[in-house]
């Protein structure tokens, strides 16, 4: 739809479509006409030998000839803008028209022939009958286009005077007034019809159009948070390497305390936003299940220390049932769904405690999750896989989390194919099952599955060369590998990363490993600056890449390019098992994870 269509009113656009349907079948209805006039013309003129025929079919031509005021239409180029020009042409032709057929009675009816009599009846009301659904869109049409021929028939009819003929001429009139009926209804029905269609077309392109505005305020809001998360992302991964180096030196001080308490409230901070960039990963599809054989208590026993010393805290009982069964999944993201979903439990749990435990059922298996908690409501149970819903926390108590917890426990069910099964009592409890494909148990002495972390965290780089535009960050970088018996060269752009390689290679004392930030000043696009240092001075130079984007695009991008990706802020711990990986190539590459 034009933008000049959109702008006009309802009653305009009903209008407009009215008129068209009058000329629509313009051409067929002339010639039907002219092939009708000449017709009754000859025969009357053949039966009657009656010079009235002749001066009535001169009529006929005359008004025949004034056809092309009403073709001029499909040559004017603003017909649609001037419809009610038009609509007036229609009605006054027609109406000659009408006329025209309406004195044909008086020109030549023979009383005294009954049969012709009744021909010339039948003609004029079968013309009018036929031709008013044709114009019914338009109600001057319908009284121009019916009203003369028939009342020129009554008229003449009721002008002989004798019984019979007032009789036909009384019929006449009934007949007129029930045509005029079923003309008047079908005009109403032809206007509501175009009413209607017009009104859902208004309300189309208006949900159209809010539709295109909730889209744009939502790639805008997209757009915000990841430039916001990244922004927020970034003074935090430097207080958390500074407050690394703090820790370290303040070991066996009474001050470690507070600088404990401060790296906990950094690790919060650091939970809420990876939440964040875990929703924006499995939304980018940068997570690939690696599915294979596992064995249930592997994950279990890596989910007690994780979550009992929370449930004690909390005045509540983590059980953990001891299993002997394999499913088939993968293991890492088993785990982060069991996580969310225990986390769950004992976040809205205020007595009893939390059951973890599986059972066979045939083919299948069955994980569940059952905690005495609050319970969730029968109207809550649709929402609670939602963003950011959580049920009994209207003041959004931040000590609550996000409410993203189910909302990436049913993105990894969707990844994983599994379905959640959710049941729940108000006050007493909720329970949450997952239904794996069963595994065989392994032979004895085959090697068992796990997580068990082989990496040599001693094996470290010597020399470093980190490229990030942001001093802080390149200071605490600098004082955490320092103490990790690492070199660090720090340099803020592509140039003078370039020149140092250079150097480094001159002296003879080349570079370990890279370190590049994905997002530079002005713009600068990290992961190219790495690709192309590489390929100039150093191709088999390990590099990683440390970023604070959670952009889904940016993620697909980074996953693509096939690079270790660190997300900030960057537990020290995990950049330091990083960077030994990095150079021991005894250890398989590191995978995309949660």
């Amino acid at each position: 739809m034009t933008s000049a269509t959109a702008s006009l009113t309802i009653a305009e656009r009903v209008q407009r479509a009215q008129v068209a349907a009058l000329y629509r079948n313009l051409l067929p209805s002339m010639l039907a006409d002219v092939a009708l006039g000449w017709g009754m013309a000859a025969l009357y003129w053949w039966q009657l030998r009656d010079p009235w025929v002749i001066a009535w079919w001169l009529l006929h031509i005359v008004q025949t000839a004034r056809y092309p005021f009403l073709g001029n239409r499909a040559r004017d180029p603003q017909a649609d803008a001037r419809s009610a020009h038009w609509a007036r042409v229609h009605a006054r032709e027609h109406l000659l028209y009408s006329l025209t057929w309406g004195l044909a009675p008086w020109f030549f009816m023979p009383v005294d022939n009954p049969p012709l009599t009744a021909l010339l009846i039948l003609v004029i009301l079968g013309i009018s009958s036929a031709g008013v659904p044709a114009v019914a869109s338009r109600w001057a049409s319908v009284l121009a286009f019916s009203l003369p021929m028939v009342l020129g028939l009554i008229t003449a009819l009721a002008w002989h005077g004798d019984t019979l003929h007032w009789f036909i001429a009384g019929c006449c009139l009934v007949y007129l007034m029930a045509t005029m009926l079923f003309a008047r209804n079908l005009h109403h029905l032809l206007s509501d019809a175009l009413r209607t269609r017009f009104e859902k077309e208004a309300l189309a392109d208006q949900l159209a159009e809010q539709m295109a505005i909730t889209r744009r305020a939502s790639e805008e809001k997209t757009r915000f948070f990841a430039a916001a998360s990244h922004d927020l992302r970034q003074p935090l991964h430097a207080i958390a390497l500074f407050g690394a180096v703090i820790e370290r030196e303040l070991q066996g001080r009474s001050a470690l305390t507070h600088a404990q308490r401060l790296m906990g409230a950094v690790r919060a901070l650091g939970n809420s936003l990876d939440t964040m960039l875990d929703v924006s990963r499995l939304d980018a599809g940068v997570i690939e299940p690696e599915r294979q054989d596992v064995a249930l208590a592997d994950v279990f026993t890596q989910l007690l220390p994780l979550f009992g010393p929370r449930a004690e805290e909390a005045g509540l009982q983590l059980r953990i049932r001891a299993t002997d069964l394999w499913v088939n999944t993968d293991a890492h993201l088993l785990q982060r769904l069991l996580a969310n979903l225990i986390e769950n439990a004992i976040k809205y749990t205020q007595r009893g405690g939390v059951l973890l435990v599986a059972r066979a059922r045939g083919e299948q298996v069955w994980v569940e999750v059952i905690d005495t908690g609050i319970g969730i409501a029968p109207e809550h149970v649709g929402r609670v896989f939602d963003e950011y819903y959580q049920v009994d926390n209207p003041g959004r108590d931040r000590t609550r989390g996000l409410g993203m917890g189910l909302a990436i426990v049913r993105r990894l069910a969707t990844l994983l194919g599994l379905q959640i099964d959710l049941r729940s009592h108000v006050g007493r409890g909720t329970r949450f099952r997952i239904e794996l494909p069963r595994a065989a148990r392994p032979a004895a002495n085959a090697q068992p599955t796990g997580s068990t972390d082989t990496t040599d965290v001693s094996t470290m780089p010597q020399r470093v060369l980190l490229i990030d535009d942001e001093r802080d960050i390149a200071d605490a970088t600098g004082a955490l590998l320092a103490g990790w018996g690492v070199a660090l060269t720090a340099v803020d752009n592509e140039a003078r990363a370039s020149e140092a390689l250079r150097q480094a290679q001159h002296n003879g004392q080349p570079f370990d490993a890279l370190i590049c930030d994905f997002r530079l000043a002005d713009g600068a696009d990290g992961l190219q600056a790495a690709q192309r240092l590489r390929a100039h001075h150093a191709p088999n130079l390990p590099w990683l890449l440390i970023t604070g984007e959670t952009a889904p695009e940016r993620l697909q991008r980074l996953r693509e390019a096939g690079v270790p990706v660190l997300h900030k802020p960057v537990d020290p711990t995990v950049l330091r098992r990083s960077l030994s990986e990095l150079i021991a190539p005894r250890f398989p590459p590191m995978r995309e994870s949660l």
